[in-house]
């Protein structure tokens, strides 16, 4: 590996560190103080970065406290491929097995380590207004999931079904938040425990006749 790869890849683990600890102190003075208890400021301040560099990480401090900024958006560059490649069939051919993976990628976009995914819930039952927001960026999401499900299975497959599997995937998202937030640090990663859900549900009724 060549130097500037040690230093992109030293320069990305410094960010992703700085990510955490600022969604951390956001979470921890929501919890002390209530959402409209705090600033911008007195976040920087506690996170020990500057005004500016809180912005460049999260642009509101709704974005700071829920680990992410807005609802991802599968049309963007960073997720286009993911998309087209769900789209087109892939990657495993396998409609369960690839909403798996797909969420992997959505997942990247968000930062949820062991002890903010436990701080976040906690925040969340603390809070009407942030409990809308998650809400309504789930929604947003999942329109966009329902949409490429129809445009990958065809018009036959029908928009009922198309929900009833991105529900699924919801369902089962909830599912392992509760079993990563609960877990100990050498216990699967939340990625690995939406696969390991997912795999649950089809155990539960892949073999089932109507």
């Amino acid at each position: 590996m060549g130097l500037s790869a040690l230093r992109s890849g030293g320069r990305a683990e410094k960010q992703a560190q700085t990510r955490v600890r600022i969604v951390r102190c956001a979470q921890r003075l929501c919890l002390d103080a209530g959402f409209d208890g705090f600033t911008m400021d007195e976040l920087a301040e506690a996170a020990e970065v500057s005004r500016r560099t809180l912005f460049n990480y999260f642009p509101s401090k709704v974005d700071a406290v829920l680990g992410g900024a807005e609802a991802p958006d599968l049309a963007s560059e960073d997720l286009a491929d993911v998309a087209g490649t769900f789209r087109a069939g892939g990657p495993h051919g396998r409609l369960g097995d690839d909403l798996a993976e797909l969420a992997r990628h959505l997942l990247a976009t968000q930062v949820i380590d062991r002890e903010s995914a436990r701080l976040r819930r906690t925040v969340l039952t603390s809070s009407p207004r942030l409990l809308t927001v998650i809400h309504e960026r789930f929604e947003t999401i999942a329109e966009q999931i329902v949409g490429l499900v129809l445009e990958r299975e065809g018009p036959d497959f029908g928009p009922v079904r198309a929900r009833l599997a991105v529900g699924v995937l919801v369902a089962v998202f909830d599912s392992a938040m509760e079993a990563f937030a609960q877990g100990e640090p050498d216990d699967p990663e939340l990625a690995d425990l939406v696969t390991d859900h997912l795999g649950l549900v089809a155990e539960l009724f892949g073999d089932r006749t109507t």
